[in-house]
């Protein structure tokens, strides 16, 4: 829709905001949370026209959240709107949302901007990559703007409830009565109790950066981020997350200290600008709400000058804190009434809601704590009930120096947070319009073509196990067999970070210099960052010759294999013997721990000649834990969503996914193929160019399983495209599991 957006200079863009929230197959704990901000989100003033959509399944869809505003008074007839389903087919849904919203650019594009009075406007305050000038230029500055903002009858938002503890008793020196101040205290202990429910405190919550950069505790940490809160300012609410700002005032809001899941609370709560303050640089910016970013030293400025839209050190080099004020609040004024931030001259943008909580009390906490790793052997196969095997096909396979087997050979540029993710796609993307251009000859080192991996994590949670999972599906993606080359990208403060990464390495026995490393702070912003990706390519790969195919068997290689659907027998028994084969030819397969296949007789009978219990055997690796022992293994994903399940098998060095579908077609993988199957039916809503096949129920299960093992072959040989991959319908994801939760 892009190119339209351009024919109406008027309309300040179309922008999309994609989350992670609202979906599975149970009931989330954070569903009134998403559905303020998603209800925030549509009835928002920089709104001109917004088009909703979802599957009609999730637990969270349009008839609840439509039921949500209508009873919580949100005035959704007063902004054009449009909820859409897609049902079925995914691509008729995209066609049908394009032409609803071109329909809207010309009324929203006539909209003209007229005076305001400044109690319109509503300020959120973050701050992120906090260093130990954040509470000494950055925060105060924040918070002198919101307190002549408040003055013209405006409002202010304080958030992030983490990272207040320690600093309580200087928020509660101004506050308006004593109902509040219980209100304060009582969103801090609650916070710390969902946190305690996982096994966490808030002392975890400063980063690697943070400590590197003097705020070696939460303390520390906290007592700088209240100074968003001038001592003059009065807390006059506080609000749950997304909730209505009603009055003016200063709010303080309950939210994680994740600065994106934070913001979008705020966004929901109905702020139209945001002052973020960095001390290491951040680029974060909301797509619909103009953020303006203030750095806390000149020296970071300067080396951000590009990304930053104030500088807060000029402070710390004499000039007056009153002064200083008086001109950002000149520049907040001005990006009200349209002056562009320099986020969005760039186009950056990030959204992440308040991410979903497995633990609701401490029951489970013990037993979870106390789980055993899996021990990484295989599942023993049940000897055949039928002699004679399975002859899998042989394919042209690209070689690699350690051995294995891959499928394709790709560059990889590895984002280790949210905020990396969207420069990653842009480097990726610039690297494959370089290689377009190229010639064969001087395609370096043979790569088919680049992949960056965005996705949601990396900063603003807690918890040992997420770090860990974070660690074990990184560095499984940087060593899959099909990445000839890899390089990571941080955005330079998340809590894992490229020096975490090579500490990881170290551990893992692996070679730091084998990859590039990039970071969007320390080389000086987007461009350079993007520079430095492709520089590091051009070397890496120019060093590399190209691997010519060889023959090998479909066997050789690993195989996820999950599902949306329940299989009649005849297909299960089939896939039973796809697996069967691949493990006797030496490969391994790796199934999602809590798949329903591992639960139904006619798969796990001819495999392992019986069901352990009622939901399949125990797993054998971890999420996204790369095989050391090839064989069958399920795998301990801790997730029962689609993506974050083809996430994790991927991490572990699958090849390729094969999955079965009915409902609807689910998303692929940018680095993995994924081939979905579904039966045959009259009813099925979507395409046959949807899904990669349609199993007829009257076949046998020979013939089934030539149809699987055919299809499986001409995908590992690049010979077949799958169809989500084709579409565009991809998706990358990690899950938190059990135990992780945002901080």
């Amino acid at each position: 829709l892009q190119p339209w957006a351009r024919l109406f200079p008027a309309c300040d863009g179309i922008v999309a905001v994609a989350h992670t929230e609202g979906d599975g197959p149970h009931e989330p704990h954070n569903l009134t949370e998403t559905c303020r901000a998603l209800a925030g989100f549509i009835v928002h003033p920089n709104v001109g026209a917004v088009l909703a959509l979802d599957q009609g399944t999730e637990p969270l869809n349009h008839d609840r959240l439509i039921a949500f505003m209508r009873a919580q008074g949100y005035p959704l007839d007063a902004v054009p709107h449009r909820f859409l389903t897609a049902r079925g087919s995914l691509a008729a849904a995209l066609v049908e949302g394009e032409g609803i919203v071109r329909a809207w650019l010309p009324a929203v594009a006539a909209q003209k901007r007229t005076p305001q009075p400044l109690s319109a406007l509503r300020i959120a305050l973050q701050c992120g990559g906090s260093d130990a000038f954040s509470g000494i230029s950055g925060n105060p500055l924040a918070g002198a703007v919101v307190h002549e903002l408040i003055r013209h009858g405006g409002a202010g938002n304080l958030a992030e409830t983490d990272e207040l503890v320690g600093a309580e008793a200087y928020i509660l020196d101004n506050v308006r009565d004593l109902e509040t101040a219980r209100a304060f205290l009582d969103a801090i202990d609650s916070f710390n109790r969902r946190l305690a429910h996982h096994g966490v405190t808030p002392e975890g919550n400063p980063s690697g950066g943070n400590k590197l950069r003097g705020l070696y505790n939460i303390v520390l940490k906290s007592l700088g981020a209240a100074h968003k809160k001038d001592p003059r300012t009065r807390v006059d609410h506080v609000i749950a997350y997304a909730e209505p700002m009603s009055k003016p005032g200063f709010y303080f809001m309950d939210s994680p200290g994740n600065d994106l899941e934070s913001i979008a609370g705020q966004v929901g709560a109905g702020c139209n600008l945001c002052l973020f303050v960095t001390g290491n640089g951040s680029i974060t910016n909301f797509p619909f709400v103009p953020t303006l970013k203030i750095t806390t030293t000149s020296r970071r400025h300067q080396l951000l000058v590009r990304e930053m839209d104030v500088n807060a050190g000029r402070y710390l080099d004499g000039e007056s804190m009153e002064a200083l004020a008086a001109e950002t609040f000149d520049l907040v004024v001005a990006t009200a009434s349209g002056h562009r931030s320099r986020g969005e001259q760039a186009g950056h943008s990030q959204v992440s809601l308040w991410r979903d909580w497995r633990q609701t009390d401490t029951t489970q906490l013990a037993r979870l704590a106390a789980r055993p790793a899996p021990a990484g052997q295989p599942l023993p196969l049940a000897a055949p009930r039928k002699p004679g095997g399975v002859d899998l096909p042989r394919v042209n396979l690209v070689p690699t120096t350690d051995g294995r087997p891959a499928t394709e050979r790709l560059g990889l540029v590895l984002p280790t947070s949210l905020c990396a993710s969207q420069i990653a796609r842009l480097a990726a993307e610039r690297l494959n319009a370089k290689l377009v251009e190229a010639t064969s000859d001087a395609n370096g080192g043979g790569v088919t073509r680049f992949v960056a991996l965005p996705h949601s994590e990396g900063c603003g949670f807690a918890g040992a196990s997420m770090h860990e999972r974070l660690h074990r599906t990184y560095l499984g993606y940087l060593t899959h067999p099909n990445v000839a080359a890899a390089l990571l990208l941080e955005h330079g403060c998340e809590k894992v970070t490229n020096d975490a990464m090579r500490h990881e390495m170290q551990r893992a026995a692996l070679d730091p210099g084998r990859f590039g490393w990039a970071s969007v702070q320390l080389d000086g912003g987007v461009e350079r960052a993007c520079e430095r990706v492709g520089a590091w390519f051009e070397t890496a790969l120019a060093r590399r010759a190209p691997a010519p195919r060889r023959r090998g068997s479909v066997g050789s290689l690993t195989l996820g294999v999950l599902s949306a659907a329940s299989l009649p027998p005849v297909a299960a028994e089939a896939l039973a013997q796809v697996v069967r084969a691949v493990v006797m030819a030496g490969g391994s397969v790796l199934i999602p721990e809590g798949d329903r296949l591992l639960a139904e007789a006619p798969f796990m009978v001819p495999l392992l000649g019986a069901i352990a219990t009622p939901t399949g055997p125990a797993a054998t690796l971890l999420s996204a834990e790369v095989v050391r022992h090839a064989g069958l293994h399920v795998v301990a994903t801790e997730t029962d969503h689609w993506v974050e399940n083809v996430t994790a098998l991927g991490g572990g060095g699958a090849h390729l996914c094969l999955g079965f579908v009915d409902a609807m077609p689910e998303q692929g993988h940018p680095l993995m193929p994924v081939l979905q199957i579904a039966m045959a039916a009259a009813d099925l809503a979507f395409g046959a160019d949807e899904v990669d096949a349609f199993l007829p129920p009257d076949a046998g299960a020979a013939d089934l399983r030539e149809r699987l093992t055919t299809l499986l072959a001409a995908t590992a040989a690049g010979e077949y495209v799958p169809a989500a991959t084709r579409h565009g319908f991809i998706d990358f994801q990690l899950t938190r599991g059990l135990l992780g939760v945002s901080a």
